[in-house]
């Protein structure tokens, strides 16, 4: 099997992270360990090296936490090979082609898992977070990093508009011991970043 690190792991679920592309995209894949199904998380790039994974973890379908260009270099591929690929509607025209929208507040099943869907736009106007109901996993693609939230000078990006996403649909709704696993670089926890979102405010970034 290709080479993954195990991010987090209990009785119910494994995920599994692989870092590609050269912006350093992390791919995970967040699999049942009852059923073996799994779901990946950002169809990034080197689709040779997802297509293996998806076939050896039991992938079943491909979610987009947004559609900037990094994120989803492998899309077209991993359609062509039979998974399904969703997307939030705001930010569907940004990828080459897809599957199924994605809305807000709902809840996709893989295996015996339960994933919530959060809308959280700001970095891109459909940008999308995932929580593994039952476990303190919360994938935030480029909304939330250790240290602050993601790019927002972009076009179509709002900094006031990802503060609130992180204020209202992440701080106030999760617990501090929740492992946020961003979109690049490592994880860290809403406890340890929700204490600065003032500094972040006032810095403008």
């Amino acid at each position: 099997m290709a080479p993954t690190t195990i991010e987090y792991e209990d009785t119910a679920v494994s995920v599994h992270k692989v870092v590609v592309g050269p912006m350093d995209n992390n791919v995970y894949i967040v699999r049942c360990r009852s059923t073996g199904d799994a779901l990946l998380i950002d169809a990034a790039n080197e689709h040779e090296l997802l297509l293996e994974l998806c076939r050896d973890l039991g992938v079943r379908r491909v979610v987009e936490t947004h559609g900037h260009w990094d994120h989803i270099q492998a899309v077209e591929a991993v359609r062509d090979a039979g998974y399904d690929v969703a997307v939030t509607q705001a930010d569907a025209e940004m990828l080459p082609s897809y599957d199924q929208i994605l809305d807000d507040e709902t809840t996709l099943e893989i295996g015996n898992l339960r994933i919530a869907t959060i809308a959280t736009p700001g970095h891109t106007p459909g940008s999308m977070c995932f929580a593994v109901e039952g476990t303190p996993l919360l994938f935030t693609g480029d909304t939330l990093f250790p240290g602050g939230p993601g790019n927002t000078s972009f076009e179509n990006a709002d900094f006031s508009t990802i503060i609130e996403s992180i204020d209202r649909r992440l701080f106030s709704a999760f617990a501090p011991d929740t492992l946020v696993l961003p979109g690049h670089g490592t994880g860290t926890t809403i406890g340890t970043e929700a204490p600065h979102l003032d500094e972040w405010v006032a810095r403008g970034w």
